[in-house]
């Protein structure tokens, strides 16, 4: 079990970058896989969870020749695995793999570690069903039994705004007769449409609604440079932001409008945060953002801009016990079925540090600024509640232990090192 150990931060200043993003590394992969001929991914993202699709993807038959952080693979014949395919922890990985593999013409298996069967999965099962996909879980979790079948198109009013729902329908209406749509009720990230467009196919984007036409024709392949993962950031942003004196610029960020909810909060709670040198790469828009430490003030969270923070709120909730007033987070029940129980251990931590949080059935009450006090903390083994609980050990009085911190590995590889340079004491 690895512990880090954090003491409060005077100062943090410098410019870093970011791991590659996380769900374009886990797209690029699974999407590329599906393309006839050969596909190169530049700074591919190589931490826990990327890894586990990468390990899922050569199960099925991808031979990817890896140079450090490029990628470079054959796609457009899958085989059948000789085992379950095994998505270790990646929630992502399970639920765009169970849209392609309801395509194939053999049976296969999903399946992955204890956390990863506690999470849903009848939010996909029950779609893919009606698409035709013969698929069966246990109790609407993983594993999950993919068989051979018949596949037809239809239009689906998604009850939650899912990237992750969104993405394994639309892999599946690649291989259904008839065209795909999909409706959602408020906004999701669109990287698999941005990709899936790329690549050729015939998507069509309408407001939230998303349609798809397959013409059964290969995808074409890609050479694609990932950006570095907004989620990632989040935490050097708001660090930067809570410790007075800072300025911090981060290069080459992804900025998909889809992914920027964070920083649309912690503007309106006065953050400084601003963005120069833009531009798009394989379709993406990117950016350097530059942030200073100053005061914050209290804001009420909610509607459709928690689908676009939802991996964020950990840290936001950082933000916001440090923030002059009471924060409400609202509409975030999503929480509550991520890697863990954000909601609950959010509070839980935060709360052993000093924090005064009050649960509700959606988000959270979170009352400011409160002075934070040193103490043992775990993250629980969820990647972000560790990194946010680092960062609130940069404001705390006192040094900071954080229990079960290698699990931080899983989307921000070599986070520690990141937070000294940036001049941090961290051990």
């Amino acid at each position: 079990m690895t512990t880090l150990l954090i003491r409060p931060a005077a100062r943090l200043h410098g410019t870093i970058s970011v791991p590659s993003d996380k769900s374009i590394s886990h797209r690029a992969l699974i999407l590329g896989m599906l393309a006839q001929g050969r596909s190169t991914v530049r700074n591919w993202l190589a931490a826990g969870d990327t890894l586990a699709t990468l390990g899922a993807v050569e199960a099925l038959g991808v031979e990817v020749d890896r140079d450090g952080d490029t990628l470079s693979f054959e796609g457009g014949t899958l085989y059948e695995p000789q085992r379950p395919v095994d998505c270790v922890n990646a929630g992502t990985a399970m639920r765009l793999l169970a849209g392609v593999l309801a395509g194939q013409p053999f049976p296969s298996v999903l399946d992955g570690s204890e956390q990863l069967r506690r999470r849903p999965m009848g939010r996909i099962v029950e779609p893919l069903r009606q698409m035709g996909v013969d698929i069966s879980g246990t109790d609407g979790h993983a594993p999950l039994t993919i068989r051979p079948a018949a596949l037809k198109g239809m239009t689906y009013h998604s009850p939650v705004a899912s990237a992750q729902v969104k993405s394994a329908i639309l892999l599946t209406g690649l291989f259904a007769e008839g065209a795909t749509t999909i409706i959602e009720p408020g906004p999701s990230r669109d990287h698999t449409e941005r990709m899936l467009r790329a690549m050729g196919a015939n998507l069509t984007v309408e407001g939230r609604q998303v349609r798809l036409v397959p013409d059964h024709d290969f995808l074409t392949p890609f050479d694609l440079t990932v950006p570095g993962d907004m989620s990632s950031a989040a935490f050097l942003i708001v660090a930067a932001a809570l410790v007075g004196g800072s300025e911090v610029r981060i290069t080459g960020v992804g900025l998909n409008p889809t992914r920027t909810g964070l920083l649309d909060i912690l503007r309106r709670m006065g953050a400084a945060v601003t963005v120069e040198d833009e531009d798009v790469q394989g379709g993406e828009p990117v950016g350097t953002l530059i942030v200073r430490g100053g005061d914050l003030s209290a804001v009420e969270i909610g509607g459709e801009v928690v689908v676009r923070a939802i991996d964020e709120f950990p840290i936001l909730t950082v933000a916001a016990t440090q923030a002059n007033g009471i924060t409400i987070i609202r509409d975030a029940a999503e929480l509550r079925v991520k890697e863990v129980d954000r909601i609950s251990l959010v509070a839980q931590e935060l709360g052993k540090l000093g924090a005064e949080i009050e649960e509700t059935p959606d988000g959270m009450i979170v009352s400011g600024p409160v002075r934070l006090r040193g103490a043992a903390v775990s993250s629980h083994g969820d990647h972000r509640l560790g990194m946010a609980l680092a960062v609130a050990g940069l404001v705390a009085e006192g040094e900071t232990q954080i229990l079960d911190a290698g699990c931080i590995a899983d989307s921000f590889p070599g986070f520690a090192q990141t937070l000294v340079q940036l001049g941090a004491e961290v051990n």
